[in-house]
């Protein structure tokens, strides 16, 4: 007897059931730009997300340079790896349900997110309510960073575009190679400008609460589309 020939899934597992997570993962891409749009504008020249400048920044700071701050990129490194140390744990305790890890991320995030909105709202501008600002949002991008991370879908890290960029150059036909996923590479990239490009002007012209109110919006659809991915997927 012939043995059954392997399906398409099985011969390439990562095309089906990476599908549902991209929209998700494209949406987190804005929430990115957007929110890395409020900590370098509105809390000094910092990044929340983008934590490979943020260790620039540090050095900056460091070398005394102006207008560059060592607590504040402090915060935000310290804040980004305990979000990401959460999200680690939960993976691990979570395994392999990659709906369910998201959903229950999402809402974490959620909750983050709210908090800074919250502070935002409900108290003036101070140095403290900077750095709880820092402090907050960090540990939404290091959880939403593991979350990617978790999820692997290729070229969607959803927080760094370096390894993006290089390979719409690097795998081009211009280059000898293929272009794989050139859109989504392509997406990936047109949503955090699309993100950086809003979340500027908002801030600019709306303030800081304008943006974290239209990040909650997002987050929300998100948790809601990622709850119902969830209730579809097997145990």
């Amino acid at each position: 007897m012939i043995a059954p020939s392997p399906t398409a899934e099985a011969l390439d597992p990562g095309k089906d059931r990476d599908a549902p997570y991209l929209p998700l993962l494209f949406v987190l891409t804005i929430v990115t730009g957007l929110v890395d749009a409020v900590s370098y504008l509105a809390l000094g020249h910092v990044f929340v997300a983008n934590m490979t400048g943020n260790v620039v920044f540090l050095g900056f700071a460091v070398a005394g340079a102006p207008d560059f701050s060592i607590p504040a990129s402090l915060l935000a490194i310290a804040g980004f790896l305990c979000g990401a140390l959460i999200g680690g744990r939960l993976a691990a305790r979570i395994g392999q349900n990659r709906s369910g890890f998201v959903a229950i991320t999402m809402l974490i995030k959620l909750a983050l997110v709210s908090g800074a909105f919250l502070a935002v709202m409900a108290t003036v501008d101070s140095p403290t309510v900077r750095y709880a600002l820092i402090v907050l949002l960090s540990l939404a991008m290091g959880l939403q960073n593991a979350a990617a991370r978790h999820i692997a879908v290729p070229d969607l890290t959803t927080t760094v575009l370096t390894l993006t960029l290089t390979g719409i150059a690097a795998d081009s036909k211009l280059a000898g190679g293929s272009g794989p996923r050139i859109g989504r590479r392509l997406l990936a990239t047109g949503a955090m400008f699309l993100g950086a490009a809003v979340g500027a002007f908002l801030v600019l012209r709306a303030g800081v609460g304008a943006v974290l109110l239209l990040v909650l919006t997002l987050l929300g659809l998100n948790a809601i589309a990622a709850s119902r991915l969830w209730s579809r997927t097997p145990a």
